[in-house]
């Protein structure tokens, strides 16, 4: 590959040349005054931590952050839309919100020192990542409500690079773009890097032969398999970033271009641990939970992220902790007679299987008393026999899933590309 390797030690934030301990002073520190604010300035807080029998000055050690409250999705939506804010409204410099889809939006708000913050932690991410100040940065995630398009906007400003702002859409004028223009880094659904990959293809483009160095992949979980399939076809890095905007948005962990091992939490900003998803107890993997440590519109405490994942101790940032990617999220679970189902464990089949492309949905549906689950998979191009193909899929999530699925091949591009987070599942069921 053309690009990669760590940054040079004067180029790190001091924060990332922490030992553990200096960073454990400097949470505790952040988490006291934190849990403080929040409890003096949000009624929801308030009563949480009073009706848990906790006040701020309970926490004496980080272990004591297992006495307080969890918050969750239904927390914020139940205060919409500005309950949970923690400073007058006059204060507030920038609001974003979910989509709102599955109920009323998530709406989070940010003081001009937390727009600051979060290009900081997003410029720290894509240094991590391997982008450098100068280069050109091509950001493919949306713009608006969702934070994906501002957060990278604004993080690569902060590193020194320049920014193409295209948003998502309109593929085959984003791949003119560019090479037109040779940007170096990509941000980007790794959902639609794929689709922009097909159409380099589709123009008779070599992708291998574009501009693109690093790609930096967000919002939505991606396998081993799936990067190995991006590189290859690219010949670029591709290197995960974490985030919710619940939280702050992107920029919340970053995974190294010099060991793509898991995500770096940046823990000076974001206290993480992870708990059963089920009792809510500390468990050495599972629900990633988040408290916020420095942000000062909306801080959120031990909140319940379901994104499912484990710690680790850092490696090319010693202080900080590793998450693993992100396996699934305990919402995206599918129940298929008795066996658990992620997505993530049908695209790592799915991309093993030779002639079947990355591109695939799985349906649920009831016709009778049962739960069928079917894989509909593209076909990469030149498959000569997809019975057989359909076959091999269906021994492989039979033995390495556990359930037997029905797998239904169609041609490439058929299925709809997503310029945001991709839809894996369509549950037809009658409920």
């Amino acid at each position: 590959m053309r690009y990669g390797g760590a940054p040079e030690p004067g180029e790190l934030d001091p924060a990332e040349r922490l030992s553990r301990d200096e960073l454990a002073a400097l949470q505790l520190e952040r988490l006291r005054r934190i849990l403080d604010h929040a409890y003096r300035n949000v009624p929801f807080y308030r009563r949480s931590f009073d009706a848990h029998g906790v006040h701020p000055d309970d926490c004496g050690e980080l272990a004591d952050m297992a006495r307080f409250p969890f918050t969750t999705k239904e927390d914020l939506r139940d205060n919409y839309p500005f309950g949970m804010f923690a400073v007058p409204r006059e204060r507030i410099a920038r609001i974003h919100a979910s989509s709102g889809t599955t109920g009323r939006p998530t709406v989070v708000g940010y003081t001009r020192g937390d727009v600051e913050l979060w290009a900081e932690v997003m410029a720290r991410s894509i240094r991590a990542a391997g982008g450098r100040p100068g280069q050109l940065v091509h950001v493919a995630y949306g713009y608006g409500l969702f934070t994906g398009g501002l957060g990278a906007h604004y993080g690569a400003e902060r590193l020194g690079c320049a920014v193409v702002p295209v948003s998502g859409g309109m593929t085959p004028r984003q791949v003119r773009l560019i090479e037109d223009f040779r940007p170096e880094v990509i941000m980007v659904t790794p959902s639609y890097l794929l689709a922009l990959l097909d159409e380099f293809e589709n123009q008779g483009l070599d992708p291998r032969r574009s501009s693109l160095r690093t790609a930096i992949l967000g919002a939505e979980p991606w396998t081993e398999d799936m990067r190995a399939e991006l590189e290859d076809r690219f010949d670029l890095h591709a290197v995960d970033v974490y985030g919710l905007s619940e939280v702050i948005g992107p920029g919340v962990a970053q995974e190294c271009v010099e060991t793509k091992d898991g995500l770096h939490v940046w823990e000076d900003h974001f206290y993480p641990e992870t708990v059963d998803p089920f009792t809510g107890q500390a468990a050495e993997s599972g629900e990633l939970v988040l408290t916020t440590l420095t942000k000062q519109a909306m801080p959120v405490i031990r909140y319940r992220t379901r994104d499912l994942t484990r710690l680790l101790p850092g490696t090319a940032r010693p202080a900080f902790r590793r998450i693993e990617k992100i396996t699934g999220r305990s919402d995206d679970l599918i129940i298929v007679r008795g066996v658990n189902v992620f997505p993530t464990q049908i695209e790592e089949l799915v991309l093993r299987t030779p002639g079947l492309s990355p591109h695939f949905q799985l349906r649920l549906t009831r016709p009778g008393r049962l739960d069928v689950l079917t894989v509909v998979v593209e076909s990469r191009p030149g498959l000569t026999d997809p019975e057989r193909a359909a076959a091999e899929l269906r021994g492989a999530v039979r033995d390495g899933v556990g359930v037997r699925v029905e797998v239904e091949i169609v041609g490439p591009e058929t299925l709809e590309r997503s310029v945001g987070k991709l839809k894996r599942v369509v549950d037809s069921r009658d409920n």
